[in-house]
């Protein structure tokens, strides 16, 4: 077994501090391994059925050490054992696999094993000053004397006794609150205060393997009043679920920006609001690439919240028949419908003529000279009717078509898309139509 054992910085901290931490460190450790407890002031994380998933034991080391360094950690270690692995973290951390286990910890201090430390001065009178020295004393008389609770630990930490842990698991729904130190009067203070929301909302999610699409970020004032409320809320959205918590820190930003608070703020919290999978992406040969189109999706949001979502559009395929209505414009934060991810049913991908490239806002009537199309001169129908009847649900005059689409040449104007209007349900040749339309150039 692999057993690898982190201890938080805790320096000048206080206890309900160094609790967050350690909470926040077994979330992350969840990422690697779905064995995490925590073991007295440690997180240990039991690692051997993840080894091959992480490319070996060397990957993982090199791994967890790159990513815990922004959560912060006081010593990393790896031993066979949990107990052990904390007892080589409070010697400053190493690896207890490259050797044989037990000479390792019969060279570590007594105050490495809590169940040691508790009578350390006893120990030390008895000549006691390593692991090793307390394990060749006699253990009937040890028992005795100190019970079996120290004969337990010891065994346990040399692997001659099971080990059992409560392991560490993920609340369903992220929903974190803060209490801040002190009355916070500015937006900006809000966004420094909530980005330590933003690190336990990193954590759960990489445990979870997910990206988040929207976070609501709520605050209370530390003194409510009739006119300022109790607080206030401010809801982040992305066109894509992200895991990344720095870009939702700037988008937060640009939110709180335009916010000017009523009232100093005393409690923060954070909600998860909608929460996807999000697959882990295959490593790349180049440690800075990002991933396709990671940063203009990213610009995209940053500009809807400048500028607002109805100035920044992108167009997006409706699953319709009548031409003009088979393209919509969404904000271009917006997540994409069925149709625009390219579904083989939509009906631009089985129209049975081609479509032109340029769209005319509104279809311009033609002249006709014996029931024949004029467009600079008598128009030449090389394909078609294309029967399109469709739009009986729209309440708008316009919004119901039924028409024949042909695709006509001009010796002046090139190749044309023109129709010629029937009337609805009417089944008799497109001949007896009243009205010629020019609807599409082909270029």
């Amino acid at each position: 077994m692999l057993w690898l054992s982190l201890i938080p910085c805790t320096t000048e901290a206080s206890p309900e501090q160094a609790a967050l931490q350690q909470r926040l460190l077994s979330w992350w450790a969840l990422q690697f391994s779905p064995r995490v407890a925590v073991l007295e002031e440690s997180v240990v994380i039991e690692a051997s059925a993840s080894l091959r998933l992480f490319g070996g034991e060397a990957a993982l080391r090199k791994r967890m050490l790159a990513e815990a360094s922004s959560l912060g950690f006081r010593a990393l270690s790896w031993a066979p054992t949990s107990l052990g692995a904390l007892a080589l973290s409070r010697h400053g951390g190493g690896d207890g696999m490259s050797q044989a286990w037990s000479e390792v910890l019969n060279d570590l201090p007594l105050d490495t094993l809590s169940a040691v430390a508790t009578h350390r001065d006893t120990l030390a009178r008895l000549g006691c000053r390593s692991l090793g020295d307390v394990r060749r004393l006699p253990r009937s008389g040890m028992a005795r004397r100190f019970g079996a609770d120290l004969l337990d630990a010891l065994d346990q930490a040399y692997g001659l006794r099971p080990e059992t842990h409560a392991w560490v698991t993920l609340p369903e729904v992220f929903d974190e609150r803060l209490e801040l130190p002190g009355r916070v009067e500015s937006s900006q203070a809000v966004l420094l205060a909530a980005g330590h929301l933003l690190a336990r909302l990193q954590g759960w999610l990489s445990a979870r393997h997910a990206g988040v699409r929207a976070i609501v970020l709520r605050w209370r004032h530390d003194m409510p009043s009739r006119a300022a409320g109790d607080g206030g809320e401010v809801e982040v959205r992305t066109a894509e679920p992200v895991r990344a918590v720095q870009h939702l820190g700037r988008l937060l930003g640009e939110h709180l920006a335009k916010i000017q608070l009523k009232a100093p703020v005393g409690e923060l919290s954070l909600h998860a609001s909608e929460v996807e999978r999000l697959p882990d992406q295959a490593g790349s040969l180049w440690a800075d690439a990002q991933p396709d189109g990671e940063a203009f999706t990213q610009t995209l949001e940053r500009l809807t919240i400048r500028l607002g979502p109805e100035r920044v559009v992108r167009p997006q395929l409706r699953a319709d028949h009548r031409p003009g209505h088979m393209q919509t414009w969404v904000s271009a934060t917006e997540p994409p419908s069925r149709a625009a991810r390219g579904t083989p049913t939509h009906p631009a991908a089985t129209h049975q003529l081609p479509l032109p490239a340029w769209l005319l806002d509104e279809p311009l009537p033609l002249s006709q000279r014996d029931e024949r199309p004029l467009y600079h001169g008598p128009l030449t129908l090389l394909a078609g009717p294309h029967r399109i009847e469709s739009g009986w649900w729209d309440t708008r005059l316009s919004g119901r078509q039924a028409r024949d689409y042909f695709v006509a040449r001009s010796s002046m104007a090139g190749l044309l898309w023109v129709f010629r209007e029937r009337l609805p349900g009417d089944e008799a040749p497109t001949t007896q139509a009243a009205n010629w339309y020019l609807h599409g150039l082909y270029g």
